[in-house]
């Protein structure tokens, strides 16, 4: 696994792109340095599976806490990614061949955490014909091989570019929750996320809900990048629109100064509000704080989502 480098030798595609100041954080931002027991007993198992997690290489600032628990989110398909999207911590660049053993890596470490629930994601991957359709469904297999009671959450890439029916190799694979971020508001794609397209994605999570309408949906979505309130509930009510179950909203964090600014830092009063609205929408289960991010605490949420739906059908 690749040691993080300093910014200008990580994101050299980046290098031309002016400064960014970067806003001293509020205190309801801050958190402890990573560390202890806990800590080291995760970075241990990752390392001897040699498996990147996008804890490290997107600069999560919950790392400390996750590992401390024994979670992590592990990254698949390498650790450079086809895309360039100006708030992301991940290289940009060719990548490597796939590597055939590493869904067996990524079971064995599962089993070693004791993970209950387990969140894998992944670098974009437009040089492959299924955008990664088939390491994602192998990799699915080989837990469920290892860990039978494990519940298994991906978050997966938008596989723009590959023909529309590889999805349903992922979803055929049975995760049990299938989440795809949206990241920002529409207005917002062209300098935030500009290698994808809104209402694909929000298709994506469609298509998801139509292969197999038994199957939780999930998105999220930073704020503080420049998106205004009519924005965000406009994004909440496309997402409604398309079946999604979950929905995830935190404070983006500018990891460089080459990468997107904060434009500012919303109050916690402010993502309270969002959790508000967000539920007034229909959806089953709302996270929205500072520091939500899309695996964090997945597994409680995921017992809380499960919980909602049982209440939902009136079985709770």
């Amino acid at each position: 696994m690749r040691d993080l480098k300093i910014p200008g030798e990580r994101h050299p595609e980046k290098a031309h792109r002016p400064d960014n100041a970067q806003p001293k954080k509020p205190s309801w931002i801050r958190v402890r340095a990573p560390g202890g027991e806990g800590y080291n007993s995760t970075h241990k198992i990752l390392r001897d599976n040699n498996l990147p997690t996008v804890c490290e290489e997107a600069g999560c600032p919950n790392v400390g806490e996750c590992w401390s628990r024994g979670h992590a989110t592990m990254m698949i398909m390498g650790e450079i990614c086809t895309r360039g999207c100006t708030f992301c911590n991940v290289a940009t660049g060719r990548p490597d061949a796939l590597d055939v053993f590493e869904p067996g890596r990524v079971a064995d470490a599962v089993q070693k955490l004791g993970l209950k629930h387990v969140v894998i994601t992944s670098v974009d991957r437009d040089d492959l014909a299924d955008g990664g359709a088939e390491h994602f469904a192998q990799t699915i297999r080989a837990i469920r091989h290892r860990s039978p009671d494990s519940t298994i959450e991906i978050l997966t890439p938008d596989f723009l570019k590959c023909d529309p029916k590889v999805l349903e190799i992922v979803v055929e694979a049975k995760p049990d929750v299938f989440n795809h971020n949206l990241e920002t508001v529409p207005g917002l794609y062209p300098t935030v996320r500009p290698g994808a397209r809104y209402f694909h994605s929000l298709r994506l999570l469609q298509r998801v809900k139509e292969i197999d309408p038994t199957m939780f949906t999930k998105s999220g979505i930073m704020v503080g990048l420049g998106e205004d309130r009519q924005g965000v509930l406009q994004a909440m009510d496309d997402m409604r629109s398309a079946d999604i179950d979950f929905l995830t909203i935190g404070q983006y964090l500018q990891p460089t100064p080459k990468h997107h600014a904060v434009e500012r830092f919303v109050t916690p009063e402010e993502f309270k509000s969002y959790e508000k609205a967000a539920y007034g929408k229909g959806f089953l289960m709302v996270s929205a704080t500072p520091l939500t991010r899309s695996s964090y605490h997945a597994g409680d949420d995921f017992e809380r989502l499960r919980s909602a739906r049982l209440k939902k059908l009136g079985r709770g």
